[in-house]
């Protein structure tokens, strides 16, 4: 006996378009109306996490950042930059070439964080000249800070000058950068004593020259002057002996009639 061949539609397949699930009209961007299943209420999205602070760096690395940088300055003053080596650098405190590329990616990283030391301490006493209201005070401290870092800090003036005798290949930029807009500034100041007639007239520009070879022979030449002298080394008299020199014969070419 023969069944029926038509079968019974499933249920809830009856009109087009219809499904087992009831299901509701959502507008869409466009005014469209968008078919959703009942009950599916759009969920909000998970916030991001946020992104975890940034640790300062510890103390450790910081103090073996600065044995590096104090080694590299020796270094590059004695030898230059073509001269020195990581493995030398690193032999002299004990530790690998690839330890020290940890702290510091490549030796002109290293080198340029040098300078990038010894400008940014250099760069601290050249305010008193824009910032100062009378002109010998503020000479005197501008040369007194430069004195200061020559006695201090010699080797960091030696890797300055011959990076700048060389013909500043890699800190060149840097240095326009850094060293123009408080030249500028003090020039400025120059010029506004100079139309007071406070101080006489030169040029300013050639005048920080001038003060800056003078101050930095102090370190650059501290050796060969300690020999003529005929002392290991020069003493702290000696820097200030400098020191009074220098500023009495600024101050001298500064009189307004010296103009």
């Amino acid at each position: 006996m023969s069944t029926s061949s038509t079968r019974r539609p499933a249920q809830g397949a009856g009109r087009s378009g219809s499904t087992s699930r009831a299901e509701t009209a959502v507008p869409s961007g466009d005014g469209r109306a968008v078919r959703k299943p009942a009950g599916s209420a759009t969920r909000p999205r998970k916030a991001e996490p946020a992104e975890p602070a940034k640790r300062a760096p510890r103390a450790a690395r910081l103090r073996k950042e600065q044995d590096i940088l104090r080694e590299a300055e020796r270094q590059f003053a004695q030898f230059g930059f073509e001269g020195a080596s990581l493995e030398s650098i690193g032999a002299a405190l004990g530790i690998s070439r690839h330890n020290l590329l940890y702290y510091f990616p490549s030796k002109e990283a290293l080198y340029r964080r040098v300078l990038d030391e010894v400008m940014g301490q250099w760069l601290q006493g050249m305010g008193a000249i824009a910032s100062g209201e009378a002109p010998e005070a503020a000479l005197r401290d501008y040369i007194a800070a430069k004195m200061r870092f020559s006695r201090e800090r010699p080797s960091g003036s030696q890797v300055f000058t011959k990076e700048v005798i060389a013909g500043a290949p890699r800190y060149g930029e840097a240095i326009a950068e850094l060293v123009l807009p408080p030249l500028k500034a003090d020039v400025r100041a120059f010029e506004r004593w100079a139309r007071q007639g406070r101080i006489g007239r030169v040029d300013f520009t050639h005048l920080m020259f001038l003060i800056w070879s003078v101050t930095q022979a102090y370190a650059d030449l501290a050796p060969q002057f300690a020999l003529l002298l005929g002392k290991p080394a020069l003493e702290d008299k000696d820097y200030a002996a400098a020191e009074r020199l220098i500023v009495r014969l600024v101050l001298a070419g500064l009189k307004p009639d010296a103009s």
